[in-house]
């Protein structure tokens, strides 16, 4: 029987590996694609899991990209041994391996209000072009959980994010 130590840096060691062949915002076929999915969403397109709706998410996922583009400081932080164990669930947050439905996420990030669907749709697009501007940028912001993120590993992570939205609405 395994130990839960070699169980998690098997987890580790495979996240990284599955990191090599995940897609990236700052490829400009990927990031196209994603500017055309977003486009498909209206208002009324209904969520196929999760308690977001369309306009929420919209909030949400510009929440993650303004921090990612220094625009909004997210609290808290990890030390120690939390810091150990964000350290290696980190490569899951760049890998291709699809996060799971309902994932707890911060509560800063948790989205209760309504918003008009418009403006947030044109706010998030004009939040990833100003992103994916920076693609060549090598002084990004440090995550406060788990801690300094490349470039590469930064368009990866936006682009699952989005990724997993998008699907959440099936687009």
């Amino acid at each position: 029987m395994r130990s839960s130590l070699t169980d998690i840096l098997l987890l580790y060691i495979s996240s990284v590996i599955n990191s090599m062949s995940m897609k990236s915002l700052f490829d400009s076929k990927v990031h196209d694609n994603i500017l055309k999915r977003i486009e498909c969403l209206d208002n009324n397109s209904p969520a196929l899991w999760g308690k977001m709706s369309v306009d929420q998410m919209l909030k949400h996922c510009q929440l993650t990209l303004e921090i990612a583009n220094g625009k909004r400081e997210m609290k808290g932080s990890a030390n120690g041994f939390k810091k150990i164990i964000f350290s290696l669930f980190k490569p899951m947050m760049y890998n291709d391996k699809p996060w799971r439905h309902n994932l707890k996420t911060a509560k800063e990030l948790i989205i209760t209000n309504h918003y008009n669907f418009t403006t947030e749709k044109d706010y998030l697009i004009e939040l990833i072009n100003e992103f994916v501007s920076k693609k060549d940028n090598t002084n990004w912001p440090e995550h406060p959980l788990f801690g300094h993120f490349t470039t590469d590993q930064r368009g990866k992570m936006q682009y699952k994010h989005l990724d997993h939205h998008l699907k959440q609405f099936d687009v």
